[in-house]
């Protein structure tokens, strides 16, 4: 399952990247906010701001600290030709008294941040968001008891949309269908 996720992130990225995508597809990766020709970490926010990728980890803690979220070690680690280009940040659901209220919170304080919702998908209890600021695209989920240990799944996955980091999620997107066979 966790491989799964791994793959939708990554095929997600992909298709950011490369422009594809079905008509109903959010507009993610193609606005005035897309990186400039000249790459990935130093990609250029709407506002002149420069974000790299401990710039947005940091966003991505911070907001999800003070609205009350404790971080959890991800189960997997990011797949090392990934680590340039990937953030992932997980709750710890079992900490949280009311993790949807928080995760609320999370994402209004990334928006006040300067991240835009590119696509809002709810069904019954779980949410799934996009967002994307200055070259970078996050995808958070909250899924109650959504764990085989009981607790809520909170997860908000950053990948860096830029031209440097479109063959590493490519690479990675292979060897994942290269395993699958």
């Amino acid at each position: 399952m966790r491989k799964m996720r791994w793959a939708a992130a990554a095929a997600g990225a992909v298709l950011l990247i490369a422009g594809c995508g079905s008509e109903s597809d959010s507009p993610q990766g193609r606005n005035g906010d897309a990186p400039s020709a000249g790459g990935s970490a130093t990609a250029k926010a709407g506002s002149g701001d420069s974000l790299d990728i401990e710039a947005v980890r940091k966003e991505i803690d911070a907001a999800a600290t003070t609205a009350g979220f404790t971080a959890r070690q991800p189960a997997d680690d990011i797949p090392p030709g990934l680590k340039s280009c990937t953030i992932r940040w997980q709750a710890d659901g079992g900490k949280s008294t009311d993790s949807r209220k928080t995760y609320d919170v999370t994402i209004a304080t990334l928006i006040k941040g300067g991240w835009k919702e590119r696509g809002r998908a709810e069904e019954k209890q779980s949410v799934t968001m996009t967002m994307d600021k200055g070259g970078w695209n996050i995808m958070a989920w909250h899924h109650p008891q959504g764990r085989v240990d009981g607790t809520d799944w909170i997860s908000f996955i950053a990948n860096d949309t830029g031209p440097a980091c479109e063959k590493p999620f490519q690479q990675d997107l292979a060897d994942k269908t290269t395993n699958k066979q």
